[in-house]
């Protein structure tokens, strides 16, 4: 069944709206007809419906039924990934999404190989957000993860205050008795900053930079694992850890 994503206020006396890319996705690229169902998401609740009229700009679903969504883990987390080259960004973002991300960050970091000024990242971040939203209708979840415009280290350290939980594996950090004992304390409903270094890793200034603002360093193992490893790992057991 073919997934959707609307706000709430699309919601209303039993129909729901559906205009933009989508009305014409589910009209012209999926050639649906009337009476055929859909699943759509509103960020909270899953919506089963029936398609009743499809325009070239906006489509009419009556709601059949509604359940709770359950797809989402009871804590919110934000990757920090440091900007990786090639297109190593949009599998981590595929992925993350897959495993519960609720918000993706690229972060410029000084080892990062990969240069984008404020235009390039606009750019990026658009194709990023669509990969973001597809992996979201792939896996089921509830929302429609987002994906924020590259920011700088100390950018993101600033956006990273408000998590209560601040975590970043890095290959300096203690053993993994250390790493055991931070995830025992996280709590449902707490949110979760996950902070990944690029392929050079992180610099002796970056690695001070996080901990001063709150991040606690972590292993992950006595294995060296690659940038678009290491959020799979941590995003895995984080899911792992706190799924009900």
């Amino acid at each position: 069944m073919h997934r959707f994503f609307v706000t709430a206020d699309r919601i209303t006396d039993g129909i729901v709206r559906i205009t933009g890319e989508d009305a014409r996705h589910i009209g012209l690229v999926l050639r649906m007809k009337p009476g055929d169902e859909i699943r759509v998401s509103d960020g909270t609740d899953d919506y089963y419906c029936l398609l009743r009229e499809i325009g070239p700009d906006q489509v009419l679903a009556q709601v059949g039924y509604r359940e709770h969504g359950e797809t989402e883990l009871p804590c919110r987390i934000t990757l920090y990934q440091g900007l990786p080259k090639g297109d190593k960004m949009e599998w981590i973002l595929q992925k993350s999404v897959e495993l519960g991300a609720a918000r993706i960050v690229p972060v410029r970091m000084s080892r990062s190989v990969v240069k984008l000024d404020a235009a390039k990242g606009a750019a990026k971040q658009k194709r990023w957000q669509a990969i973001a939203e597809s992996a979201a209708k792939q896996s089921k979840r509830i929302i429609v993860p987002e994906v924020a415009e590259p920011m700088s280290f100390s950018e993101a350290m600033r956006d990273a205050a408000g998590c209560r939980r601040r975590l970043f594996p890095y290959e300096n950090a203690e053993g993994m008795e250390e790493s055991r004992r931070l995830i025992r304390e996280i709590q449902p409903g707490d949110s979760i900053a996950v902070l990944i270094g690029p392929e050079g890793g992180f610099s002796p200034e970056e690695a001070d930079e996080a901990e001063a603002a709150g991040f606690a360093p972590m292993s992950l193992g006595r294995r060296i694992l690659r940038t678009e490893t290491a959020p799979l790992a941590i995003l895995s057991v984080l899911a792992f850890s706190l799924e009900p």
